[in-house]
């Protein structure tokens, strides 16, 4: 019996997968996708996204992928609602690789990686409770909606930084929340969120608990964790900007990852350090993480991905 070999599995079932999977399947290397835990990627647990072109009346997240779900499949692509928990990629070029979705065996000639990065949450019941009622990870998603409210942003590196900076452009007011005495951020950053009027900083603080009637944030109970005294700050959002984890544990000690766990790429493509191998969206992102440039480095893989192909014969 003939092994099937697939011209091209990907891996992930977000923005990045699923413009893959459009242009994959247009070049007709018949691609199927693995969706994994969360069909839909990190987009289906936003409501309204404003700022994806050509929605001029926005749509939410799940819509979307859905949208962009039939269009993959308008062209052929085979869609698995099915979980890669282990994945052994050849070093040849030219060479099979080998994926797993449990006992499930899956051979490719190039894989395009795109299973998207996890906003990391401090943990509390509240923020599960309020998540889209007030609670976010993502200023540059959800920050339009605060407009002339205030908000706390929880968090002392860059990304809380950057996250309070932005929004204090739209916000009356922005408390940052930082655990420790000082910042972790860029000595650049700090001067910007010093040099911003409307940003309060209160060091030694944590996020302990949120309250709000029907599930929408309307206080954050804080903690000071030197005096151990409680305290509540009266606002409608509260951002979560303490980082974000890369979907990469399968792929570890087979490709190269950077110190946090993201995927390396060749500048300028989607390339990693293995042939046939292809990595876009989030996984390989940790600067603009939005579904517009994930889609675009989408149609990077499944484009470097053909001409990869293209070369074999």
């Amino acid at each position: 019996m003939e092994e099937n070999i697939l011209d091209c599995v990907i891996v992930g079932s977000g923005p990045s997968g699923f413009t893959a999977a459009i242009y994959a399947a247009r070049a007709d290397l018949k691609p199927e996708l693995y969706t994994g835990l969360e069909p839909g990627g990190q987009l289906t647990t936003t409501t309204e996204v404003d700022n994806f072109p050509g929605y001029p009346a926005g749509i939410t997240g799940p819509e979307m992928m859905m949208d962009l779900q039939k269009q993959a499949e308008r062209f052929d692509t085979k869609v698995h609602y099915e979980m890669i928990t282990k994945a052994e990629f050849s070093k040849e070029v030219g060479g099979i690789h080998k994926l797993y979705a449990g006992n499930k065996e899956i051979l490719a000639k190039s894989v395009i990686i795109s299973t998207g990065a996890t906003a990391k949450y401090l943990g509390l019941d509240d923020e599960k409770k309020y998540n889209g009622g007030g609670v976010s990870a993502c200023a540059t998603c959800d920050g339009f909606f605060y407009r002339g409210k205030d908000v706390v942003v929880v968090g002392a590196g860059d990304t809380a930084a950057e996250e309070a900076t932005y929004l204090s452009k739209l916000v009356n007011k922005v408390t940052m929340l930082v655990r420790k005495d000082e910042f972790r951020a860029s000595k650049a950053m700090i001067h910007r969120v010093e040099n911003t009027p409307n940003i309060e900083v209160k060091f030694h603080h944590e996020l302990i608990g949120i309250e709000g009637e029907n599930n929408l944030v309307e206080r954050a109970v804080v903690i000071n964790n030197q005096t151990q005294e409680k305290s509540t700050v009266d606002v409608h959002g509260i951002f979560i900007a303490i980082g974000h984890k890369p979907n990469t544990d399968i792929f570890v000690g087979q490709i190269d990852l950077d110190e946090n766990g993201y995927i390396v790429t060749e500048k300028g493509s989607s390339r990693t350090n293995l042939p046939g191998v292809f990595a876009a969206g989030d996984v390989q992102d940790h600067i603009y993480r939005q579904a517009i440039t994930a889609a675009g480095s989408g149609c990077m893989a499944a484009m470097d991905a053909e001409k990869y192909l293209a070369e074999l014969h």
